[in-house]
């Protein structure tokens, strides 16, 4: 039995964030009931490359284990419907603008009239007060108004884009881990909560190593002068003499002193923490040592060491890499065509047991519409 089994959510989350929340939840379980309005849906239904006709492969991959309906929120008739799905659900998923349920008639105030025990969890990029609450926003602008994006980069270098969305997907954590605390505090008190999301706020964490000092000493981090982020030669990217690179991560005096004795430089172990200027020279050594020779010499020669250090893979070798298969961190899901997703995972047994559901293209009518036919190869 999967742990949240028995647990009904409505999504009416769209793109990123929301539906990575709920698809965490669906594997671990949870009866997920997708919610789009009546004209395009979620944007990523229609982003190419396309699985079939209504369905893009992003939306595929997040969307697996959910089951899916039109409903248009505003008419009456609209508002009927979604007070009769809240009042036999567990949880509410949004991502609307802080307000807009409230002014629909549909937030929580309202629909916890008609259910005490709905949790509400409302993911949002600045959260539900302060003066951004209502402010557009992407992943870059969170981080970059949280003061991460300035860090990413090298020394005395411009800052660099993100290939990842990382606010995105810690909002998404973060309201996964809010939706089962108040699951878990419902148990005890046998009510609901509104659970409040800031994508912005997700962010801040990640700088929980530097920012104590910034408060202590009111020392700004500089990009490329963070200890952990390309300021010390133990701990850094390395290009090799064929162009791929390695990762060294030696912290630890243990690492970088076993590092020193088998590339027969002992004399680099008193500098392992030199930063600034004073690095340099260690630098300039260290990345002449790894271009004598190319990855493949280098991952031979350090294979049965104990020194911190991994190739660079590439997203085809990451994929094919052992460790990745036996953890089963990609799944397959039978599609339109065979496809391969993200699998969440907890510490109870997940699953991904079905795919994503292709959508009716009915006008809201007074009536659900629920797609639960699956796409046929």
């Amino acid at each position: 039995m999967l742990p949240l089994e028995g647990t009904r959510i409505l999504d009416l989350t769209r793109l990123l964030p929301g539906p990575f929340c709920t698809l965490m939840l669906a594997d671990m379980g949870a009866e997920v009931l997708k919610v789009e309005d009546t004209s395009i849906g979620d944007y990523l239904r229609w982003q190419p490359p396309m699985v079939g006709e209504t369905q893009g492969i992003f939306f595929a991959a997040l969307n697996r284990n959910k089951q899916s309906m039109r409903l248009n929120l505003k008419p009456k008739e609209g508002k009927e419907v979604f007070a009769r799905l809240v009042k036999t659900a567990d949880v509410v998923v949004e991502s609307f603008r802080p307000g807009r349920l409230d002014r629909l008639g549909v937030g929580y105030e309202a629909m916890a009239q008609v259910n005490p025990r709905i949790i509400y969890c409302a993911i949002s990029g600045y959260g539900q007060d302060g003066p951004y609450r209502e402010r557009a926003g992407h992943d870059l602008n969170y981080l970059a108004l949280a003061g991460l994006l300035d860090l990413f980069g090298k020394r005395h270098g411009e800052p660099l884009m993100p290939p990842v969305q990382i606010a995105d997907l810690t909002g998404a954590y973060l309201a996964a881990v809010g939706v089962l605390s108040a699951l878990v505090a419902r148990a005890s008190t046998g009510r609901g909560q509104f659970v409040d999301i800031s994508m912005m706020d997700g962010v801040v964490p990640w700088m929980i190593s530097m920012l104590p000092r910034f408060w202590i000493d009111g020392q700004v981090p500089r990009r490329g002068e963070i200890p952990l982020g390309g300021a010390m030669p133990c701990y850094n990217l390395y290009e090799c003499q064929d162009g791929q690179w390695l990762t060294l991560g030696a912290l630890e005096p243990q690492f970088w002193s076993t590092f020193c004795k088998m590339v027969g430089r002992e004399e680099w172990m008193d500098h392992q923490r030199d930063m600034g200027d004073e690095a340099e020279p260690t630098f300039a050594a260290v990345r002449a040592l790894f271009k004598s020779k190319t990855r493949a010499e280098w991952l031979a020669f350090f294979a049965d060491a104990d020194v911190c250090i991994e190739p660079v893979l590439t997203v085809a070798e990451a994929a094919q890499h052992p460790q990745m298969q036996q953890r089963r961190m990609t799944v397959q899901v039978e599609q339109k065509r065979p496809r391969r997703s993200s699998s969440a995972r907890s510490h109870s047994r997940a699953s991904s047991r079905r795919p994503s559901t292709a959508r009716t293209r009915n006008r809201f009518s007074g009536r659900c519409v629920i797609a639960t036919k699956k796409l046929r190869r």
